[in-house]
């Protein structure tokens, strides 16, 4: 049984990144994983609750960025340490068939800390913000996708990595909005 997921997870990687590819994804994709990109969006999301809700947006603010920091220390800080998983842009086993979109990451593979952050933060918006405008949460999540499926694209992470980084980053950002929501109703 684990070797036919671990089968999978090479055969789905090398499609992905050695064969579905051209070049406008080849151009967009390394943006979507670079903070430089996305971490402006996060800020607006941030200042438009404060605009809307003054006190109340500042504490779904401090729930988001907590939410953000759990995701990433348990994705980057207990899980990649414990599993040591190789990134496939430094596994030998790929070594003449990487395409070096983005420059080669280095540090653990599993789970990717990206996924688990950006699913993390879309399911918190989904619990915390889905009931005022329904569109925002299925934005969240294309957006969280999106960026996972980036991280495969250009080489740095498996399939399995971020499938395990969004579970991971949903049941966080499950926890964390069922309790913003328990303690402070927007």
């Amino acid at each position: 049984m684990i070797q036919k997921i671990v089968n999978w997870d090479y055969r789905v990687f090398e499609n992905v990144h050695a064969h579905w590819h051209n070049a406008f994804f080849d151009f967009i994709f390394p943006y979507l994983r670079n903070p430089f990109f996305w971490s402006p969006l996060y800020l607006f999301l941030i200042v438009v609750m404060y605009e809307n809700f003054g006190k109340k947006g500042m504490l779904w603010a401090l729930f988001y960025l907590i939410t953000f920091g759990l995701g990433d220390f348990f994705s980057a800080k207990l899980l990649k340490p414990l599993v040591h998983r190789l990134r496939p842009c430094i596994d030998p086993m790929w070594n003449g068939m990487h395409r070096h979109i983005v420059p080669d990451s280095h540090g653990f593979s599993f789970p990717s800390s990206h996924a688990t952050n950006h699913f993390a933060m879309a399911m918190f918006i989904y619990i915390t913000c889905g009931k005022f405008h329904s569109g925002i949460k299925y934005l969240a999540f294309f957006w969280a996708a999106a960026v996972a499926y980036a991280q495969v694209y250009v080489g740095v992470h498996y399939p399995i990595d971020v499938l395990a980084g969004a579970i991971l980053g949903c049941w966080i950002g499950y926890l964390t909005g069922n309790y913003f929501n328990m303690r402070s109703e927007l």
